[in-house]
């Protein structure tokens, strides 16, 4: 919960006055279990939705920080997470809120009935291989309350397929655009040649050989020759879904 979450949530008597207090303390630290040190003002100062990264952890510990995290909010995010994760937190969690994102390795638990829709990002894929990315990212912007569009498998291999797709992303006034490739990474530098929102470029570990794991493109990103695009690391959609929803809630909030 951000701070206008928590303000709300004591003006409703769900939290009492020293609840409220320490969720807006920057120094409020919780000990779970031998492992964690869990930050509970962390949300509420940068406005991003707790996420754990589930690889390393067994599937009882991450069910153990979860559990930590949901005592003052509705939702959570398990990044990198197997089927044994879901699992042992649906027995942990109620399960009707528990989605699994199988080809994303996500999970999301979101125990809110209706999401808010504050803010609205495009999403685009240069190739069906980075799906998996894209979903990711669109997961992580949906629960930050913003209304996702996407386009998959519309790379430069054949350059035409992108056009019709990011016009209409424009036209339905997308605030920011995130924008996914593996191989050489060039799309996102293309879309930013054309497009006058913020571009965040997502590399991911497609291709062959040399370069092949992401380092292709995402060097090729970072050398791109059009300002207005920036690039998270290899394969991070959770970053930039988080990016992407930052920048369309904080226009949205102007207007």
């Amino acid at each position: 919960m951000n701070v206008r979450d928590v303000l709300e949530a004591y003006g409703q008597g769900k939290i009492d006055l020293q609840r409220a207090e320490q969720l807006l303390r920057m120094d409020f630290l919780e000990r779970v279990g031998e492992h964690t040190l869990f930050d509970h003002a962390r949300e509420a100062r940068r406005g991003i939705p707790e996420v754990i990264w589930g690889e390393n952890k067994s599937p009882s510990m991450v069910a153990e920080i979860a559990s930590a995290v949901l005592k003052d909010r509705d939702a959570v995010l398990i990044s990198r997470a197997s089927p044994e994760h879901v699992k042992v937190l649906k027995a942990t969690v109620d399960e009707e809120h528990v989605r699994y994102i199988e080809r994303s390795k996500l999970i999301v638990v979101d125990r809110r009935k209706d999401r808010p829709k504050n803010g609205k990002i495009g999403i685009m894929t240069a190739g069906s291989s980075d799906i998996a990315v894209a979903e990711e990212a669109k997961a992580m912007a949906e629960v930050m309350g913003c209304e996702v569009l996407t386009e998959y498998d519309i790379g430069v291999a054949a350059l035409h397929r992108f056009l019709d797709p990011l016009a209409k992303m424009l036209d339905q006034g997308v605030d920011a655009l995130v924008v996914v490739a593996g191989m050489e990474g060039a799309l996102p530098t293309v879309v930013s040649g054309l497009a006058d929102v913020p571009i965040i470029g997502v590399p991911t570990s497609v291709g062959y050989g040399y370069g092949g794991k992401g380092e292709a493109a995402l060097m090729g990103m970072l050398q791109t020759c059009s300002p207005g695009l920036v690039v998270v690391n290899i394969d991070n959609g959770i970053a930039a879904g988080a990016t992407a929803a930052l920048i369309s809630l904080r226009c949205r909030r102007k207007r």
